[in-house]
């Protein structure tokens, strides 16, 4: 053969090698790069060819799929009371990445989720059939939350402390998912829903932190109660009326200029609220043992999933000594979340144990068989001895029986909790929040909640957390213990 030829040969098989290569690259490792993309039309097809699995709250679905009429996308989402329980499902759009527990669980709704594949399914490379998504939410607490917040901007969550399943999720104002479903009108539902001020799309039960106000005054009186600085919420504190920030000349008032609060027992200091009581104690106490008390809690956890991911609650460090004194108010960098506070009156209300708050019962494939339970998975930390959260249960009924939480009393039910009114702009210059935490217990029962509402019609000389959080918080409660 002539060189020429040769060489020539030895190039184009070179080139044929390399063909080869890219091919097989292409196809087995960008192909499902290129597969996943969210651009990638044909798994929006694939994803809506066939009815999505659904999500169930107390034996019923809340979710369903309807049949297109035109389109390459064969089926959309509907929803039932889907503003309702917007803040539990999210939703699931042919135009946008699902929320969520749409997003959470959106292989195994979608028929994607390898536990769901039969031998059969394996053998003709067929989608599963796709499995169900069922909750712990009780749609009597959820609907009491919703029409007692009503057209007021906030968020509540419900919890069983002795199982850790959350019976409530409510966000208002909410929005109805189905806007958001068909790819042809959801662009101009989103544009609209995402150009609100009052941000409905935003979750307030579980991803909108705020100043938790007196709320917060039960962790530090956890933390005083275990450390043994006071031996019983009965003991008289060292407490100056007015109290001054340390290393300042401000005086810290309180709400009530006349409540009794100089050297005020924590059940009292609880009863009327007093501000320079706990102020006081956090500074004692120093900000590294408040905060230990408030990880135990659930305060500074990043990856709190319920399994959806709720944002971080902080009890900030590196504080100097005034302010170290204002989050024992629940004040200064202190935030938290619904979710947060009712965890904290669920840990006091079953007697110092917390058990791993879930808002998933159950995931199942088409015909019912559970692929993993949750309510089996739920841990539990005890987080105070018994004796204290025995104490600060009393304490908290005082709160409801004669204190600044009455509105949140139930004839026949045993309620204890906690009001807030926590500062919002600068020098307070907003409309405060308003904050309940509390729990309820009879015939067997029990429930924690925590509610904060955000904005109301209400006057600002009315916002109180017992003006408008606790009738809420009562409502929730009279529905999970009915």
């Amino acid at each position: 053969m002539n060189k020429t030829i040769r060489r020539t040969s030895v190039f184009v098989l070179l080139l044929v090698c390399a063909l080869l290569i890219r091919a097989t690259w292409v196809q087995f490792y960008d192909g499902k790069a290129l597969a996943d993309d969210k651009d990638n039309r044909r798994n929006a097809i694939e994803t809506y060819a066939e009815p999505l699995g659904n999500i169930i709250v107390a034996g019923d679905s809340i979710t369903g799929s309807a049949r297109t009429t035109g389109g390459d996308l064969a089926y959309k989402r509907t929803y039932r009371y889907g503003p309702l329980y917007a803040a539990v499902t999210g939703y699931a759009s042919q135009a946008y990445a699902p929320t969520q527990l749409e997003g959470i669980y959106q292989d195994l709704l979608n028929g994607t989720d390898s536990r769901l594949k039969t031998v059969m399914d394996t053998v003709t490379d067929q989608r599963a059939a796709p499995g169900n998504v069922v909750t712990t939410i009780d749609p009597d607490v959820q609907k009491a939350a919703y029409d007692a917040l009503g057209d007021k901007k906030g968020g509540a969550v419900a919890i069983d402390p002795s199982t850790g399943r959350i019976l409530a999720v409510v966000s208002t104002p909410s929005y109805d998912p189905t806007s958001l479903t068909d790819a042809n009108t959801a662009g101009t539902a989103w544009k609209k829903l995402n150009a609100d001020p009052d941000k409905p799309l935003t979750n307030r039960a579980l991803r909108q932190p705020l100043p938790p106000g007196s709320t917060f005054k039960l962790v530090v009186a956890a933390a005083a109660l275990e450390d043994g600085l006071y031996s019983s919420v009965d003991v008289r504190t060292d407490s100056p009326d007015p109290y001054t920030l340390p290393g300042t000349t401000r005086d810290l008032s309180n709400e009530n200029p006349s409540a009794p609060c100089t050297n005020a027992s924590i059940r009292t200091a609880l009863e009327y609220s007093c501000n320079n009581v706990f102020a006081k104690m956090a500074f004692d106490l120093g900000q590294d043992k408040v905060r230990a008390m408030a990880e135990k809690f659930g305060f500074n956890d990043t990856k709190q999933d319920v399994p959806v991911r709720a944002y971080t609650s902080v009890y900030p460090s590196d504080m100097d000594k005034s302010s170290t004194a204002l989050t024992g108010i629940g004040q200064y960098d202190v935030t938290a979340t619904p979710l947060q506070m009712a965890m904290v009156s669920a840990a006091i209300a079953d007697g110092g144990k917390l058990v791993s708050p879930h808002m998933v019962s159950q995931i199942t494939d088409s015909g019912g068989d559970v692929l993993k339970n949750y309510d089996d998975d739920a841990g539990t930390k005890r987080i105070i001895s018994s004796s204290t959260a025995a104490q600060l249960q009393s304490a908290m009924q005082t709160v409801v029986d004669k204190g600044t939480g009455t509105n949140a009393q139930i004839p026949g039910v045993t309620v204890g909790g906690k009001t807030g009114t926590a500062q919002h702009g600068e020098n307070n210059s907003q409309t405060p929040y308003a904050w309940f935490t509390s729990y309820a217990k009879a015939g067997g029962k029990q429930v924690a909640v925590a509610v904060v509402v955000e904005q109301s019609d209400a006057a600002r000389s009315e916002v109180s957390g017992n003006g408008l959080a606790a009738p809420v918080a009562k409502a929730m409660m009279k529905a999970a213990l009915r």
